[in-house]
């Protein structure tokens, strides 16, 4: 069956694009749904902390080992059967998940879940660009991208409604309707194209999953806990990270020699695909990375509450997802790809500016709006480019296999960034407290009044003199504490923006002369 014959038009176009956004939403939205309930469910499971942050880990890790085979999934079971069976694992796993009555059961279900979230995503994505002809699958992308930026925001308010009006188990169960629409739909209207033979069981490249997976899953659970556990100080993580090295060199070694290779490494030879991967690995990383930092200054510095940190994130997927139609009409219109890549850029650098010029430890939501709503342009500009561009010199097969890069190496950029935010946060926090106290002169008058001042409050509401006073060096210190944790999430944004500031001369350079690979003709 050729690329051409799975082209659909009318009704069956519009029917498989929602079933196809339904799905990569489900996935995207279970990602983040979780971080606002992680506190219900330690105290309903008898969980600690570093327990209950396996139910993220565990769905990640399965998330990203199975990315990179799903195109070689698809091949083997065709991708109508295995889009379905993986939306209908997805389901059972929701279930599973809300019904688990201890920690470890809810982490095994998560991971079952993850493997199944997994395939939703890049499948989804595939199955949208080959049912649009060649000349409007910008557009086609524009239509994924919304569902993908607008995602991970959603988590969190709905996660919070749910998590304060029902019970945790509620944020799975939520799936389970939405799953079995999209079953019947997927096996009613989507078609598997035909490209050659299913792999005997001895056929099956083995040790490509088993080295895969050493370097994914254990890169994954490095960067997930290394800051927990102190880094390189803590012994797992050490052989973990040479784990992770070895399964990737062994990886790499075995897909280039085998004949029937899981992942197909060569697609990397094309040279948009190859800039897009990293682009993509550096949009993962703002992403997840500005979705991450924002709920936690609102609720650990402002006090908000899980639901209002995450509504605060409402108004820039709204834009985003107004910028993803014109986007695509933009670059149906031949506008080079490369530009908007890099207006996209600067404008995200706009936004991490200006985030790190109103953050103060009582920032109201009204400062925030604006510059929001400039990440929601940025984001808009940076994802339907990036991702056209790494798909748009690709042909048949070839666009699920670079759609499975496209997509892992976003997740890992995301990972990468919570991971390298939360250490630098740790580290610079502490940094900033000791430069703070050395400017907190004890024989300073301003610093006496304010202690006198706070040790007579205290003595008014009727504690003794001593502990008037001990009560007010702990506010003192309680404020040093709170201003030095806003000082490193403003170096967070200082650090998101010159990163991204960094990739516009890489974009212009690279593309120079090569900007007419477009859309319109790839053929």
């Amino acid at each position: 069956m050729e690329t051409e014959n799975l082209v659909e038009y009318g009704y069956r176009r519009v029917i498989i694009t929602i079933t196809a956004i339904l799905c990569a939403l489900l996935e995207i939205v279970d990602t983040t749904i979780v971080n606002v309930a992680l506190n219900d469910m330690r105290g309903s499971l008898g969980a600690t902390l570093t327990d209950v942050a396996w139910v993220i880990t565990a769905y990640a890790i399965a998330n990203v080992i199975i990315i990179p085979m799903t195109s070689w999934l698809s091949q083997q079971f065709g991708r109508r059967n295995y889009f379905a069976v993986s939306i209908v694992i997805f389901t059972v796993a929701s279930f599973l998940c809300g019904n688990a009555s201890n920690i470890w059961e809810l982490v095994m279900f998560r991971f079952i879940q993850g493997m199944g979230g997994g395939a939703l995503l890049v499948t989804a994505q595939t199955i949208i660009t080959e049912s649009y002809p060649v000349e409007k699958r910008g557009m086609a992308q524009a239509i994924y991208g919304m569902g993908v930026i607008v995602g991970p925001t959603l988590g969190p308010p709905l996660g919070g409604y749910l998590v304060d009006n029902f019970s945790w188990p509620y944020i799975f169960y939520i799936n389970i309707p939405i799953g079995i629409i999209a079953t019947l739909l997927t096996l009613t209207y989507v078609k598997s194209p035909k490209y050659g033979e299913k792999l005997k069981a001895n056929q099956v490249d083995w040790w490509g999953i088993l080295f895969l997976t050493a370097f994914i899953g254990s890169l994954q659970f490095v960067l997930e806990h290394g800051q927990q556990d102190d880094w390189f100080e803590n012994q797992t993580i050490v052989v973990l990270s040479v784990v992770s090295f070895v399964g990737l060199l062994l990886f790499i070694w075995r897909e280039l020699v085998y004949k029937y290779p899981i992942v197909n490494l060569r697609v990397l030879n094309d040279s948009n695909l190859k800039i897009g991967v990293i682009l993509c690995f550096i949009l993962g990383f703002g992403l997840y990375g500005s979705t991450f930092v924002i709920p936690i200054y609102t609720q650990a510095i402002l006090g908000w509450t899980a639901t209002d940190a995450g509504l605060l994130l409402i108004p820039s997927s709204i834009m985003t997802g107004i910028m993803m139609p014109i986007i695509g009409k933009l670059i149906q219109k031949g506008i080079p790809q490369t530009y908007m890549v890099a207006l996209g850029f600067s404008i995200f650098f706009g936004f991490t500016f200006w985030m790190y010029s109103i953050m103060t430890p009582d920032t109201g939501s009204e400062h925030m709006f604006n510059p929001l709503l400039l990440r929601g342009i940025g984001l808009g500009l940076l994802f339907v480019p990036i991702t056209t561009l790494s798909l748009s010199s690709l042909k048949g097969r070839e666009i699920g296999d670079g759609a499975a890069f496209t997509g892992m190496m976003r997740q890992l950029g995301g990972s990468f960034g919570i991971a390298i935010i939360t250490t630098y946060i740790a580290r610079w926090s502490q940094n900033h407290r000791v430069d703070l106290i050395s400017h907190l002169n004890g024989s300073s008058l301003t610093v006496q009044q304010r202690i006198e001042q706070l040790k007579l409050g205290f003595i008014a509401k009727g504690y003794p003199s001593n502990e008037a006073l001990d009560k007010a060096y702990k506010i003192i210190d309680l404020s040093v504490t709170k201003q030095a944790t806003v000082l490193s999430y403003m170096d967070v944004f200082m650090f998101l923006g010159i990163m991204f500031l960094a990739c516009i001369p890489i974009v212009l350079f690279v593309k120079s002369g090569k900007s007419k690979v477009d859309l319109s003709n790839v053929h």
